[in-house]
């Protein structure tokens, strides 16, 4: 059985397999994709990540050949490919692989049929040995002889996999291939796909709107919000050092508070943070992860004092969520959600003290308002 861990990253020496250069894509007047500067490199997993409808398909379409470019241009191994008003190969002289949510196989063939199918230019046997070795990656092979339909839809997505997968593509485009399975079985084939495209090296980009599968898939993630890409990083430095407040929001709640700052730092319920670079008086958002607020109880008894004091406990498996009535200085009182690991259960009303963990608390400029 796999790990769990995921293979590490691909070193940054890779050669690149895909690169976009200020991609766009317009449909019906409308602008879906702007300005995309991506690179793919082989051997890496690269994630198209944000929510329903900011242009990540159509950005994935746009590679596969499946839509024009209407500005900037596409190469795949240093060859263009795609430019607006230009060149545009059709899919099949692009060398990419295709998998999407759902598995479309073909039910009048067989398994094995179905992923030698795209194989050219080989012998017979040669193709049905490197079919064969595919689905034995996925754990198919006791299925080779077997219709689409006597198998379950985890069991057809890794059929389409090993198909997508059996010419050896340049670069492999995943839209979304595990959102209609459960969450268990999703958990599995994800990880079971992230570990057949490392042994293979294939260079792999995905589409998902699920920040976790994400982390857990990406050497790199590009995340986009209304048709553009806002930050392209390591999982690590999108969740770590994140550009906007957008970026921290999308991979979780957070904490929220204004305020300005003063001599290097920014009062807030909790305690002052930092302000970096920021200009004395400017006015910030303050971001804080629930997880990055450490709670430690009081021995004083519930109400016997004026501190900051638990609201609410809840136990949700892997940690518990407090919600807290935070005393800061200054007179601050703000209600704040906590994460804390295993079972954590004060009554409500416990006295409890607050520090940040600073590594995950982030200060942001509020946007000024437009001249009039």
């Amino acid at each position: 059985m796999p790990s769990d861990a995921p293979p590490e990253a691909g070193t940054a020496t890779a050669a690149t397999v895909l690169a976009l250069e200020d991609a766009g894509y317009a449909a019906d007047g409308h602008r879906i994709v702007e300005h995309a500067n991506l690179e793919v490199r082989a051997g890496e997993v690269l994630c198209l990540l944000g929510p329903s409808g900011c242009g990540k398909t159509s950005l994935l379409r746009t590679v596969a050949g499946l839509q024009p470019l209407s500005e900037g241009r596409i190469l795949i191994d240093g060859h263009c490919v795609a430019e607006a008003g230009g060149a545009h190969q059709p899919p099949e002289h692009r060398r990419v692989g295709l998998a999407f949510q759902e598995p479309a196989l073909f039910p009048h063939l067989r398994v094995l049929d179905n992923v030698t199918f795209g194989l050219k230019g080989t012998s017979e046997k040669e193709r049905r040995q490197r079919a064969l070795h595919l689905l034995e990656l996925f754990g198919m092979s006791e299925w080779a002889q077997a219709y689409p339909h006597t198998l379950s839809g985890g069991q057809q997505q890794r059929v389409a996999l090993a198909r997508a997968l059996a010419p050896s593509p340049k670069i492999m485009l995943l839209d979304e291939p595990f959102a209609s399975l459960d969450a268990r079985l999703r958990d599995q084939i994800r990880d079971d796909t992230l570990h057949v495209l490392k042994r293979l090296g294939a260079a792999t980009m995905l589409v998902t709107h699920d920040p976790e599968e994400a982390m857990f898939m990406a050497d790199r993630i590009a995340l986009m919000r209304n048709g553009r890409i806002v930050q392209t990083g390591t999982p690590r430095q999108l969740f770590r050092e994140p550009s906007e407040p957008f970026v921290v929001s999308f991979f979780g709640a957070a904490n929220e508070w204004q305020g300005e700052v003063r001599n290097g730092w920014v009062e807030t319920p909790v305690e002052p943070v930092a302000a970096g670079n920021l200009a004395e008086g400017t006015p910030v958002q303050v971001m804080v992860r629930p997880e990055a607020i450490q709670v430690t109880p009081l021995p004083e008894q519930p109400g016997e004092t004026d501190s900051s004091h638990v609201l609410m406990a809840r136990f949700l498996g892997r940690g518990s969520m407090l919600h807290i009535c935070a005393h800061g200085s200054g007179d601050q009182e703000a209600h704040v959600h906590a994460r804390v690991p295993g079972l954590f259960l004060p009554q409500e009303e416990q006295p409890v003290s607050l520090s940040l963990d600073h590594d995950q608390t982030f200060v942001f400029p509020l946007p000024q308002d437009p001249p009039q």
